[in-house]
């Protein structure tokens, strides 16, 4: 596509203390074969060097803008600021999270797949999560799918399409269209804006590696520990009736209840994290389903019924957690 016929795309990076990786990052926005972008870095306060890098690249491209917050915010606040700086002469909102950076076709794929198809406001595609290709699960070579039937095909084969912010590009007037993009409760909000813009709205896949997405000590968390199943339970309680039938949904909701009840169980034996139970029971107050203490207890008898039946399997688990707890360091 020619320069003077390439719509606008906003690129944002919402950012705290990213001084570690954000140069590689800028510098992936900047090696782009696509050239008609404006780039959008939101400092979220950062204390290290963020803000000087941040600011030397603004003053070397025009296209780049800086914008610092007056105080700081949680992760899903800063995304929607970021979300907020879409003008309306973009046409496409891509972000890119500032320890993760983008193979140099990235948004020329994604945007001639938009073009493509007007009726889509999403396009997905792999990534690459250190060694490993991800967010696949879509036929190849099909590249366009309704929004129901992609987040049918989510709800009902558990295929996970939608990667992170970092893999995935929207329509600029979906992104305008709604003050708050990203729901601040969810910790899946990524996901769930997904679900709700494809309500209408079509979904693209570009089959190729489009994204890198980091792993590392200082983006890891302890959501498997704390927060699992509840974004999940979230988004199919919100969504599931718009794309399921009354007999779909409610299989689904029973399936993943009881995968959520079966791991509170199992925690009440080896739970650490700070707080577990107190973000469990005000999030599903939230929902409007108050922990069931029952079916806790419930799970927590078939988990004790499950190590004095199989005392050679949890025998060797003990093992295997003491083998690799006094294992020598390297």
């Amino acid at each position: 596509m020619p320069p003077n016929a390439q719509p606008l795309v906003t690129v944002l990076t919402p950012v705290y203390n990213g001084e570690k990786y954000i140069v590689e990052c800028i510098e992936s926005v900047l090696a782009q074969s696509y050239d008609n972008w404006e780039y959008h870095i939101i400092n979220n306060c950062s204390t290290d060097g963020t803000l000087k890098i941040a600011e030397a690249y603004a003053a070397r491209d025009p296209r780049i803008r800086v914008t610092t917050n007056p105080q700081f915010v949680l992760r899903e606040e800063n995304h929607n600021i970021a979300f907020r700086q879409v003008s309306q002469n973009s046409k496409y909102c891509k972000m890119v999270h500032a320890d993760d950076w983008l193979f140099s076709d990235c948004i020329a794929k994604m945007v001639e797949l938009a073009e493509a198809n007007p009726t889509v406001a999403v396009v997905g595609a792999y990534g690459l999560r250190k060694e490993r290709v991800v967010w696949d699960g879509l036929p190849y070579p099909s590249s366009f799918m309704t929004g129901r039937e992609v987040c049918r095909r989510v709800f009902l084969n558990g295929i996970f399409v939608f990667g992170t912010p970092t893999s995935v590009l929207f329509a600029s007037d979906v992104v305008r269209s709604r003050p708050a993009f990203h729901n601040v409760d969810n910790e899946h909000a990524d996901a769930e804006a997904c679900f709700e813009v494809l309500t209408d709205r079509d979904f693209g896949f570009v089959h190729q590696v489009l994204s890198y997405t980091r792993v590392h000590s200082e983006n890891a968390s302890t959501f498997d520990e704390v927060c699992m199943w509840l974004p999940e339970i979230e988004i199919l309680l919100k969504y599931g009736p718009a794309y399921l039938s009354a007999d779909e949904y409610k299989q689904e909701t029973e399936k993943i209840w009881d995968q959520y009840y079966t791991f509170l169980g199992s925690r009440v034996f080896r739970n650490r994290a700070k707080g577990f139970w107190s973000y469990h029971r005000n999030t599903l107050d939230r929902l409007g389903h108050p922990l069931a203490v029952r079916r806790v207890a419930k799970a927590i008898a078939l988990k004790v019924f499950d190590l004095l039946l199989n005392p050679l399997t949890t025998s060797t688990r003990i093992v295997g957690r003491l083998t690799a707890n006094c294992s020598p360091s390297r």
